[in-house]
């Protein structure tokens, strides 16, 4: 583990397994979670030779927790800082949820900057929701009423989303480490965030996206559903979607060997 600056006052924790692995992936965790959500990933890639880099958001797990930062460009500049940070020439870029907006502006912000390929695992993309002339997603009220119950308990919402996650049926125990996680959160580090999925719209990002793109997405997703992922796949030249039929949103869980072993195809693909 080290800790990459990334502004004059904020740094982010960041773990390297298998820095040797020919190939590198970077992966960005979603709301309000940490880089131990890919930990049945970085289980199994460096096996095959791959390098895995994954990183705490600001706000987030055991980076550092400003007041501010939460709007996209700056996450993405925090992600453009990582990169720099890592002595690779590319990468293969892969979004979780809010992670995978946060690949979008990047890509869109920085022309995508020692990437290759890019994942995008169930992103909130191109907007997560609903606006004139794309009715898909949440409604802007039923994000508030999500940030009116992280200001009111923050543990308790943590520990609600995460059944509404998956599809299989995961242990008391994991559902329990999961919400553990979110609970690393800063509670205004999560309200930001949320106002940012909230308003933030990415639409005019999605042909900005120059490198082949793998769009994971779960069939049975109730947080961004796979519609976003058809409409990613319209707007996102050089793209194609995996589509995990017995996952929710956190695919990487439901199915993880489909995973895992998708994740290694693409990342050693001769494109």
């Amino acid at each position: 583990m080290r800790r990459i600056q990334v502004d004059s006052t904020v740094r982010c924790l960041v773990e390297d397994v298998n820095p040797s692995g020919k190939r590198t992936i970077v992966f960005v965790h979603g709301w309000p979670l940490s880089h131990r959500i890919f930990d049945y990933q970085t289980a199994v890639l460096p096996s095959y030779d791959i390098r895995c880099v994954s990183y705490d958001i600001r706000g987030f797990g055991g980076s550092d927790k400003p007041w501010n930062g939460y709007r996209y460009d700056r996450l993405a500049a925090d992600l453009h800082r990582i990169l720099e940070g890592i002595d690779t020439k590319s990468v293969t870029l892969c979004g979780f949820s809010m992670g995978g907006a946060i690949c979008a502006r990047y890509m869109d912000k920085y022309r995508g900057y020692k990437v290759k390929r890019l994942v995008l695992m169930g992103a909130a993309c191109p907007s997560f929701v609903q606006r004139p002339g794309y009715p898909i997603g949440m409604t802007k009220e039923q994000v508030d009423n999500l940030i009116f119950q992280a200001y009111t308990d923050m543990p308790q919402l943590s520990k609600q989303f995460g059944p509404t996650c998956f599809y299989s049926n995961p242990s008391e125990a994991f559902l329990g480490w999961f919400a553990g996680i979110g609970e690393q959160a800063s509670v205004h580090g999560a309200i930001s965030c949320l106002e940012s999925l909230r308003d933030e719209d990415l639409r005019s990002s999605m042909g900005k996206i120059c490198v082949p793109t793998a769009i994971f997405h779960g069939v049975h997703d109730q947080v961004c559903p796979f519609s976003m992922a058809e409409e990613m796949r319209r707007t996102i030249r050089n793209s194609f979607i995996i589509p995990f039929e017995s996952s929710g949103h956190c695919l990487f869980y439901d199915e993880k060997d489909k995973c895992n072993s998708s994740l290694i195809d693409f990342i050693t693909a001769n494109v």
